[in-house]
């Protein structure tokens, strides 16, 4: 794996929107120790500032959400029913965003990802925001950690495959924004339910 597979600092300097759906199919790797975790991302959400009402920025700027704010490819890390939901900072200059990273497929480490799970049915092992969290060990340790180095304990290559997209509204939000920002891989068994 070489420098230039990794997703770029630019590619997270856009519209939160753009960067969730360009995501979809490009690898999310999480080192630890001499294991590398790897998954294909198959779902995302975009989030953006104070003027989002399902967004962690909705309220301002606080201690925890300041990321939000910050240079674009970082992680974000924040908790949500005693899970950690990992985030990539991604904005435009001078705004505020970031996309959550809802499920990927697993295709390296599964066994690992497995045991720290607890569980052995591999359709329900990443497929969700706190479940693929917990497979690949990410906690509040990583908050602001860059995205944009293979030397990072996570970050995310470039992959090119043929998909379909799909987009819906955001899952669990009490309010939303009238356009929809969840994307998916059409037909991939590891979208969450």
């Amino acid at each position: 794996m070489n420098q230039q597979d990794v997703l770029p600092k630019e590619f997270y300097e856009r519209d939160p929107e753009i960067v969730a759906r360009e995501l979809l199919g490009k690898i999310l790797i999480r080192k630890n120790k001499d294991k590398a975790l790897r998954g294909i991302i198959v779902e995302t959400e975009a989030y953006y500032g104070s003027d989002d009402p399902a967004s962690r920025a909705y309220k301002g700027v606080k201690n925890y959400n300041s990321l939000m704010w910050g240079e674009p490819g970082r992680i974000f890390i924040y908790n949500v029913h005693r899970y950690w939901m990992l985030n990539i900072v991604a904005h435009k200059p001078h705004e505020t965003g970031a996309v959550l990273i809802r499920a990927i497929e697993p295709i390296k480490g599964i066994e690992i990802m497995k045991r720290n799970r607890s569980i052995e049915k591999l359709y329900d092992l990443t497929n969700g925001p706190g479940k693929l969290t917990v497979a690949l060990k990410i906690d509040k340790s990583l908050n602001g950690v860059y995205v944009t180095s293979h030397e990072s304990e996570v970050f995310i290559v470039n992959n090119e495959i043929r998909l379909e997209v799909g987009r819906s509204h955001r899952i669990g939000v009490k309010k939303d924004l009238p356009k929809k920002l969840r994307f998916f891989i059409k037909g991939n068994r590891f979208v969450s339910k």
